[in-house]
This record gives structure tokens, C-alpha cells and sequence, in this order.
């Protein structure tokens, strides 16, 4: 098999907004009984407004991927590139960035170089390789070997301990605010909502995507976390790895029930039918991963 690499490339971290054009509308922000100054505008969608999704998608129905090889990641003003590099041949992935950046251009939008960055993920176990660097507009895209997407850290290393490390830290950080709250005497209940709406939020956030792969010292130091809140409330809270398992098993039984799902079909079914047919992993890494896992958690349940 040849060496693949992975190159990410963050075509435009909150830097890709859609204008929409529509009648002069007046809007002002009311607060209780106060109201502010009336502003008329001409452009956008109000934030919030069930339309924006949709004119959204509709605008960008045709920004997609040129090769194979080649992802792109659409959500909102965050656009991601992604790109599989074989053979140490860029060429498609270049091309690509190419495509989205005269994509932009043709539909009036601006790329923000400043927060574009590129992360380079080389899995092979050669000596170290140089890559051509990302050109937008003139201007050479930042290297990073780690960068925040839609909450996640996703580092160069593919580790998740500088993920759980920020996690763990505002999580702490609320932990004041559930002590004060205790100290005013409120009911167990109260603290217990308190916790689940504030810290526990934090902590399992996106948490079918790095959990498994997690180091025992990053888990421990989320989980002293939830035995300090355990503490305060004095009621006993849910453990993360139980979190966990039961959110591979409720995200894994909508994905079987969704046959327009990309990932449907890696649930199948074995012949008895009660149980669905393992996924075969090479290494640790796949092992631990949300497929192998949800499809062992389909299983325990059943």
C-alpha cells in the first residue's frame, strides 16, 4: 500500500459569509421593555431565521470538490478543505484550493488569508517530508499543527490531549459557580441540572469523536472533574465512558435507520441478523474509533 498523507487545509476559519440580497428591512434590538435604535439594512439574513440555512445551501450547492481525493466541508463561514495526498503527489489538493479560491471570487465572497490555516497530518514512518506551500491570493497560508473546528482541537499528532486538556480547564473553571449555588443552600436537584447543563455539556461535547481515542491520563483528568461536582452536589453523576457508550449507541441506531446516511452502509447485519458484522482494524487508532466502537455498542445492547 502506498504512504497516504492527509493535508488539511482550513480554507477560511470563519472567513467564508454568505451576502444575500433582499428588500431594505428595519431592525432593532429590544431588551425587556428597552429598545434600541431602529437601523434599516439591505443585505443578509436575520441570525436565526429558518431561511438562512436553506438560502445557505442553496448558494453554495455548487462549491464541491473537483477530485476523488478531495473533501470540502461546508458549515457556515468555517470551510474546510481536505485532501488525501499519495505518491507525494499535491497536485490535486492544490488544484483544489485553486478552485475554492476562484469559487469565492466568482461569487463575490473574500477569502481571509490571516485566518486561513493549513494542517499537515503524515501518518508514514519515513523521514520527514516538505510540502509545497498554500498560496491564496498571493499570500503564503500559516502551517499550524493544531487548530480549533466547530469546538473541536484537532492536532497534528491526531491526539486529543490538548482537546480535553481546554476541556477540562473551563470545566474547572464553572466548578466556582457550583459551589456558590450550594453555598446559597439549593436543592440537590437544582445543582445536579445546574451541572448537567453547564459542566457536563463541556465535557462530553462532540465526545463520539475523541473519546475513544483518548489517553487514560486525559480521561482521568476530565473524570476528577465530574467527582468534584459529585462532590458538591452530593448525588452521584453519570461517568463519562457510560456517556460515551450510550452516545455511540443512540448516534449508531439513527445512522441504521437512515438508509441516505454516507456511513449506512458499514452497519450490516450478519446472517442470524441479531448482530451487526464487525469492522476489521489494522490498528489501534481504527480500533478505537467511532464506527468500530458504535457497531460493538449496537451489539452489547442487543
Amino acid at each position: 500500500m502506498n504512504d497516504q498523507t492527509d493535508k488539511w487545509g482550513q480554507a477560511g476559519n470563519k472567513n467564508l459569509a454568505v451576502v444575500l440580497y433582499c428588500n431594505d428591512r428595519p431592525q432593532s434590538v429590544r431588551v425587556g421593555n428597552c429598545a434600541s435604535s431602529t437601523l434599516t439594512l439591505s443585505t443578509g439574513a436575520p441570525q436565526g431565521c429558518v431561511l438562512s440555512p436553506l438560502l445557505y445551501s442553496l448558494y453554495t450547492y455548487d462549491c464541491t470538490a473537483t477530485s476523488s481525493s478531495n473533501i470540502i466541508v461546508k458549515f457556515a463561514d468555517d470551510t474546510v478543505v481536505v485532501g488525501l495526498i499519495s505518491d507525494n503527489d499535491e497536485r490535486a489538493y492544490l488544484e483544489e484550493i485553486k478552485h475554492l479560491e476562484n469559487w469565492c471570487q466568482e461569487n463575490n465572497l473574500l477569502l481571509n488569508v490571516s485566518k486561513t490555516k493549513e494542517l499537515i497530518v503524515d501518518c508514514s514512518k519515513k523521514q520527514e517530508r516538505h510540502y509545497q506551500p498554500v498560496r491564496i491570493s498571493g499570500t503564503t497560508v500559516e502551517t499550524v499543527d493544531s487548530f480549533r473546528y466547530l469546538g473541536v482541537h484537532i492536532s497534528q499528532d491526531l491526539s486529543w490531549s490538548r482537546h480535553t486538556n481546554s476541556l477540562a480547564k473551563k470545566a474547572r473553571q464553572r466548578l466556582y459557580h457550583l459551589r456558590r449555588l450550594r453555598d446559597f443552600r439549593l436543592p440537590s436537584k437544582v445543582l445536579r441540572n445546574f451541572y448537567t447543563c453547564t459542566i457536563e455539556s463541556i465535557l462530553t461535547g462532540n465526545i463520539t469523536v475523541w473519546f475513544g481515542n483518548s489517553t487514560k491520563q486525559d480521561r482521568q483528568a476530565l473524570q476528577r472533574v465530574v467527582c468534584s461536582a459529585e462532590r458538591i452536589t452530593h448525588t452521584e453523576l453519570p461517568d463519562l465512558q457510560t456517556i460515551y457508550y450510550k452516545r455511540c449507541q443512540t448516534k449508531a441506531r439513527k445512522i441504521v435507520k437512515d438508509p441516505t446516511h454516507p456511513n449506512n452502509r458499514l452497519f450490516s447485519l450478519l446472517r442470524s441478523g441479531r448482530r451487526f458484522r464487525s469492522l476489521k482494524t489494522k490498528t489501534e487508532r481504527l480500533k478505537r474509533s467511532f464506527f468500530p466502537q458504535a457497531i460493538r455498542a449496537l451489539n452489547q445492547g442487543n
